[in-house]
């Protein structure tokens, strides 16, 4: 591991530590660790229904574990107040999947929601801001259009500039290459990596697109059924003998992942009553 990596790791703007979470009687994630190294892309990947987006919820503190502590920048978010949580969220910009984009607002107003919501700042100000931002996803022209007037990967493009108007330090992307056109998809992944970089970001992104993902991370965690079934780096967890990574990385039909939900046997549905076949008359 090279070292300004490890110095970040050792560092991190996010820790889980020992997290167990459920819905109900259903567990999701259980005794899960990991890290988000700073300044880096983390690529949060695995098998559906397996706590990716569960793990974004418990950073931002829409949900709370019920063990361990998911801390931000050293902080516990469930201990935090509610005006700490605040504050705390304010640091984070968060993409969600096909956008979200409020959509009785213009593009402009889109960007402005949270500056406006957060801050005291002029109109004018405010403006200046919510252009540079959209500037730099490559839309000021399209200041002025509504959502409904604008393609699907322009709105993944607008939502990113509302996410980083107020200047995150931490970035969370849900599924933010699900349904785009190759174009847009590239586009997407290189803003990703360039606002990342040049903005000094720390990025987790939740992916199923495991080639762009891996282009563009520096870090990948994959989550096993409530576990850490691997994490390093794209090449390293290209390399991984654990089953359910192989399966993963190589999209095979069978595996750990089972096809099948489970469920009664086929015989037990289908089986006729009391054990015998009856035909018809």
């Amino acid at each position: 591991m090279p070292a300004d990596f490890a110095s970040t790791v050792s560092d991190p703007l996010v820790e889980l530590r020992n997290v167990q979470f459920g819905y109900g009687e259903r567990p999701i994630l259980r005794d899960v660790s990991l890290t988000i190294p700073r300044g880096k892309v983390t690529a949060l990947m695995g098998a559906s229904g397996g706590g990716k987006t569960t793990v974004l919820r418990l950073i931002g503190g829409q949900y709370f574990v019920q063990g361990g502590e998911v801390l931000f920048d050293g902080k516990d978010v469930k201990a935090m107040d509610m005006e700490a949580l605040y504050a705390a969220r304010r640091r984070m910009g968060m993409l969600f999947q096909f956008g979200a984009l409020f959509t009785d607002m213009s593009v402009f107003e889109n960007v402005a929601f949270p500056l406006r919501e957060h801050t005291d700042l002029s109109d004018e100000l405010i403006r200046d801001i919510v252009l540079m931002k959209l500037n730099a996803v490559g839309l000021r022209g399209a200041r002025d259009l509504m959502p409904s007037q604008i393609s699907g990967g322009m709105a993944r493009r607008v939502a990113l500039a509302r996410a980083i108007a107020l200047d995150p330090e931490l970035i969370m992307y849900d599924e933010p290459f699900a349904g785009l056109d190759p174009i847009s998809l590239g586009t997407a992944a290189q803003l990703i990596r360039q606002l990342n970089d040049s903005m000094g970001l720390t990025t987790i992104i939740v992916s199923h697109d495991l080639e762009e993902t891996f282009k563009l991370a520096d870090h990948v965690i994959i989550l096993g059924p409530g576990t850490i079934a691997a994490q390093g780096t794209p090449e390293e967890v290209r390399k991984s003998t654990d089953p359910l990574v192989h399966q993963f990385v190589h999209a095979l039909p069978s595996g750990p992942v089972p096809f099948h939900y489970p469920g009664p046997s086929v015989e037990q549905d289908f089986g006729p009553p009391g054990g015998s076949h009856g035909g018809a008359a």
